[in-house]
């Protein structure tokens, strides 16, 4: 490869990690930030399974990504419906979970930084399940069960923490939500 080439290639790089970085700044203001009150709101159950619906989900996912997510609540975007979308790993594809609800858990449990959406510039410690059965509908309100482990089980504890008006702060001690109120008041 010539010089040129690699100056070429370099410009490129620097210019889709830019872009990359307008996309995640425009999604993350689309994202309820703390301290929005709407994010210690507990979600409705949903009962209408229709093009609203899918659109919403369609809406989150795409959110989710640009913001470079894992997960995304739909209180987290200013609507109180029980649903969420996550993505665990690259290799699998994004699933909306619909009025979700763990029926299971196992005793063993895991502590293990997390980070969200709506609390940005923060990690804190949270103790959650390594596993868990999760269960509720997908967009055609048809009955959905999913066995959970690890980084997914985390995850969807996370989210469902949301639709229930709990955020991680609630879930770590007492230094580590000092500390991460201290660095949120001063993003403010």
């Amino acid at each position: 490869m010539s010089v040129e080439e690699e100056i070429r290639e370099d410009g490129d790089e620097r210019e889709r990690a830019a872009e990359v970085d307008a996309r995640r700044r425009v999604a993350l203001a689309q994202i309820r930030q703390y301290p929005d009150a709407v994010l210690r709101l507990r979600a409705n159950e949903v009962t209408e399974f229709d093009d609203n619906l899918a659109r919403l989900a369609a809406r989150m996912a795409h959110l989710m990504h640009e913001a470079r997510g894992v997960g995304l609540a739909a209180t987290q975007i200013g609507v109180l419906q029980r649903l969420f979308v996550f993505q665990a790993t690259d290799d699998v594809e994004v699933r909306t979970v619909v009025n979700p609800r763990i029926t299971a858990r196992s005793s063993q449990t895991g502590v293990a930084d997390e980070g969200c959406l709506s609390l940005q510039g923060v990690l804190v410690p949270v103790e959650r399940s390594l596993e868990v059965t999760l269960e509720g509908n997908d967009l055609e309100g048809e009955p959905l069960t999913l066995e959970l482990e690890e980084h997914a089980a985390r995850v969807v504890q996370h989210e469902l923490d949301h639709l229930n008006g709990v955020l991680m702060l609630e879930r770590t001690d007492g230094d580590a939500r000092r500390e991460a109120v201290a660095v949120l008041r001063r993003n403010l």
